[in-house]
């Protein structure tokens, strides 16, 4: 499985967010820290916005900012809102199956638990989980806060 770059991004912005919780972060910081598409990471922070992940703050002195704590900010959720679409193989797409042994196929029982494990362990963690006690992350991301 492979997520997609959407999903990579906004977990690094939480990441980043959270890192930087005392301060108000623009897009083009994070862009230029993480050295990615400006235009992808706007692409992203909208959608985090709508889904209630972060706040943004507009106006000259504007940025963004989480609009939860980081414990409440579960990895699983995110990748869930992101990702949009789960189906591992043809015949997990809702009626697009055109696969001869869809009716017979073991395979694809095999892939939805795997899929159920996947999404269970990172349910397990939080953005908090991944900044806490990290003080490489924090030198990387230029902050001395949480």
């Amino acid at each position: 499985m492979r997520l997609n770059v959407q999903t990579d991004y906004a977990l690094r912005l939480l990441m980043h967010l959270a890192i930087n919780k005392n301060a108000l972060v623009t897009i083009a910081e994070v862009a230029e820290r993480y050295r990615i598409s400006r235009n992808h990471l706007m692409k992203v922070a909208y959608v985090l916005g709508r889904e209630g992940f972060v706040e943004t703050v507009r106006g000259r002195s504007g940025g963004l900012r989480l609009r939860r704590p980081p414990r409440d900010i579960c990895v699983g959720d995110v990748v869930r809102q992101m990702e949009g679409d789960f189906a591992l193989v043809e015949c997990f797409q809702d009626g697009k199956s055109e696969c001869l042994i869809t009716p017979a196929c073991k395979l694809k029982d095999v892939l939805h638990e795997a899929m159920a494990a996947f999404m269970a362990a990172l349910d397990q963690y939080t953005i908090h989980n991944l900044v806490t006690r990290n003080p490489d992350l924090k030198t990387l991301l230029g902050s001395e806060a949480a």
